[in-house]
């Protein structure tokens, strides 16, 4: 395949995903939608919970979801952070640490692209989580957020207790973080933490996964972070007319 044909391919990837969103922006109302993930299972039957909601003016049974679940956390101001930080709000999650030598560089690379994306709309947030809280305190995630120009209030880098941070990533966002081979001089061999950047909508709801050192992916999730605030103003619209 010559480089010309690859190119195409290539912008042709990234072009028609936006125009798609274009058009379903400006003609009427549609009713596209990011999936949601993670339905709440009955743990007597086994079966997805289900609730009945109005949808354009009738009943209908729709999927229960699982939200994300209460936490609370310290950014890198020293300042704490819990769930009131997002509600209301979209956000993106990922978990990192300040020590990381491999994958957390371009990671945090491409979360900048994401802040500047959105920097000035207060509706989107992001919280990186470190899988490292012994080492990465408020002193080393200030510095750590200065190297990446994480900006107060939009780009809050948290820390707190251990065994609550993995189980919000495995219970919360369901990803992986733990800590592995801590006797290895390889930090990368001391911490397994996923890749992934994670979209949560308004209500808590997980909408998308996104590999956070893939710039073609972190494109997505910029463009789907701008198909959930258009839905939710449409949402909006539709309570108050």
């Amino acid at each position: 395949m010559n480089k010309t044909l690859k190119a195409g391919i290539l912008i042709a990837m990234l072009v028609v995903p936006a125009l798609v969103f274009l058009l379903l922006k400006g003609f009427g109302q549609n009713h596209y939608s990011l999936p949601r993930y993670i339905p709440r299972i009955d743990s007597a039957s086994g079966q997805v919970m289900t609730v009945r909601r109005e949808l354009n003016g009738r009943e209908v049974t729709d999927t229960l979801f699982r939200t994300l679940p209460d936490f609370r956390m310290t950014n890198q101001q020293g300042q704490v952070v819990t769930q009131a930080a997002v509600k209301g709000k979209i956000h993106v999650a990922d978990f990192f640490f300040a020590r990381c030598p491999g994958i957390c560089p371009k990671m945090s690379s491409q979360m900048q692209r994401v802040q500047e994306a959105f920097l000035n709309d207060p509706d989107v947030v992001i919280l990186s989580y470190t899988v490292d809280p012994k080492n990465d305190t408020v002193a080393a995630l200030q510095r750590y957020a200065d190297q990446y120009g994480a900006q107060p209030g939009k780009w809050h880098l948290l820390t707190g207790g251990k065994r609550e941070i993995y189980d919000l990533a495995k219970r919360g966002y369901y990803v992986t973080a733990k800590e592995d081979d801590t006797t290895s001089t390889n930090l990368e061999d001391q911490f397994v933490h996923t890749d992934k950047f994670v979209l949560v909508d308004r209500d808590g709801v997980i909408r998308g996964f996104y590999n956070g050192t893939s710039r073609e992916d972190v494109d997505k999730l910029i463009l789907e972070i701008k198909v959930l605030l258009h839905e939710s103003n449409n949402t909006a619209k539709t309570t108050t007319s």
